[in-house]
């Protein structure tokens, strides 16, 4: 899939099929994850991949209401980071990598907010993260293949470039 269609396509998908992720897929998820932006290059990143159907569904309920989602995923990416300087940026770079990875492979993907939730210390203890460890949640990554297919192609209302785009300084736009 060309970059700019996969953009585009990106969906936050909230219902999945039972087909199961091969592990090389989700392999090739997690790479994109390592491979982001990272600040002074100190890849504080961490991933732990949750396949496990009872951990699933486990997981849902530590992060409900919202994250609740996760229990009817066929796999979950818990992303982790050392308690670095920029440990919230780079853990967004990698997590917005994997939802564009998983988009590029035709797989339903979702952002479950982790940082700052009251559920980050259940979580952390799910994943078995030794306590001395100075880990942040960042995110959790919902993923499975989207329950209705044309999921992908489903309208997403954005605000048009040019009422958010600025030249120079804000509040003057483009000539």
């Amino acid at each position: 899939m060309e970059f700019f269609e996969c953009i585009k396509k990106r969906r936050s998908i909230r219902q999945y099929s039972d087909k199961p992720l091969s592990m090389e897929d989700i392999e090739r998820i997690v790479d994109a994850g390592r491979l982001a932006a990272t600040a002074r290059n100190e890849q504080p990143w961490e991933f732990v991949v949750i396949t496990d159907k009872d951990r699933l569904l486990k997981l849902g309920e530590i992060v409900s209401p919202n994250g609740a989602l996760v229990k009817g995923a066929v796999a979950a990416i818990v992303v982790l980071c050392r308690d670095t300087k920029y440990y919230l940026e780079d853990g967004s770079a990698a997590t917005e990598n994997m939802l564009l990875a998983a988009t590029a492979l035709g797989i339903g993907s979702c952002w479950i907010a982790g940082d700052k939730k009251d559920y980050c210390q259940n979580v952390l203890e799910f994943c078995s993260v030794p306590l001395e460890l100075p880990m942040k949640l960042v995110s959790i990554v919902a993923l499975g293949y989207p329950g209705d297919p044309s999921a992908f192609e489903a309208e997403k209302t954005k605000r048009r470039l040019d009422e958010l785009l600025h030249i120079d300084r804000f509040g003057q736009k483009k000539k």
